[in-house]
């Protein structure tokens, strides 16, 4: 039996979105089934779409032509404006493909980028972002944001805080629930029988041994120290600044890192185009290209697809994983 398509929303009308859904569907052809959900009056002029009835029906649809599930906004869509009146639509949409990836109607959900100050201004969106707002519509507690490319998976304990709140955020339970969920989500959605997991000082050198900082000492060391005796396949605290290189990388599936730029950087100095942001701990599939709205360059047909294709293709691998 075949995969369900994959659910692909359209997230701000009014940035890159629309027209990369487009060519991302001519660059794959009819192999990987997938629908966008939106308002066909955003879609770029001249696109070829075809209107669905149910997701289903995107298996039929001819190669080159975006399946397309309706779904109607208040208004058209002016590239690099966000109209605060699209904002609710913005966030249904999220909700409806949640709706059909936990129905089995679709495979897996993949994000097209938001932009969250507009859906803050024109409908009080309350969420950080599409990753607290996927675990509340999923109801559940913790979930991890993994960065993936063919050269590096990444984990950040901490994400969008500012520095100095680091060392305060970074706990036992926060690390040891970030290495499990990780851990879990590279088994069931990897195929990854015992994950190599490399995991990060907080500080520099790994805080040797306490002369630059206690926290690797005191809180990560005794996690890993643990989780070791369980059985996991972990190294660290290591010295973030010698993980990176290729020799480095060979020896583990996925790096923990202590915070957002410790675990970005290097991912998007290495393959920039390529990234993809996916969620794990949810029950359900969701991938992400690894960029934002690009307003600056919204409507001008000069967007690269590559990121939401590798997001669209990771999305199907777990699929695929996950149905054994």
């Amino acid at each position: 039996m075949s995969l369900a398509p994959i659910a692909l929303t359209c997230g701000e009308p009014s940035g890159i979105g629309p027209e990369i859904a487009v060519t991302a569907r001519a660059a794959l052809g009819a192999d990987l089934p997938f629908f966008w959900m939106g308002d066909p009056r955003h879609l770029p002029d001249g696109s070829k779409w075809q209107e669905i009835k149910t997701p289903a029906d995107a298996h039929d649809v001819p190669e080159g032509i975006l399946p397309v599930l309706r779904h109607d906004f208040p208004s058209p869509a002016l590239p690099g404006v966000p109209a605060p009146e699209n904002a609710a639509e913005v966030i249904a949409v999220i909700a409806r493909a949640v709706d059909l990836v936990t129905s089995g109607a679709a495979s897996a959900v993949c994000t097209a980028p938001i932009h969250k100050k507009a859906l803050k201004d024109g409908a009080g969106f309350a969420f950080p972002g599409h990753t607290e707002y996927l675990a509340h519509l999923a109801g559940v507690d913790r979930v991890v944001m993994m960065l993936a490319s063919d050269a590096l998976r990444v984990v950040p304990v901490t994400i969008h805080i500012p520095l100095s709140e680091v060392p305060g955020a970074l706990t036992a339970d926060l690390l040891e629930e970030t290495i499990r969920i990780t851990r879990d989500g590279l088994t069931r959605d990897f195929g990854l029988t015992n994950p190599r997991l490399a995991v990060a000082g907080l500080n520099p050198h790994a805080g040797e041994g306490g002369a630059m900082g206690h926290e690797d000492l005191t809180i990560i060391a005794p996690v890993l120290n643990r989780l070791r005796a369980e059985g996991m396949a972990i190294t660290g605290p290591l010295p973030a600044d010698t993980m990176f290189h290729a020799g480095a990388r060979a020896r583990y599936d996925a790096a923990i890192c202590m915070y957002h730029d410790q675990a970005l950087i290097p991912i998007k100095t290495l393959d920039f185009a390529g990234g993809v942001n996916l969620t794990l701990g949810l029950p359900f599939i969701r991938t992400s290209p690894d960029h934002g709205t690009a307003f600056d360059i919204a409507g001008r047909g000069i967007a690269d697809p590559t990121s939401l294709i590798a997001a669209l293709k990771m999305a199907r691998h777990m699929a695929e994983k996950r149905a054994g």
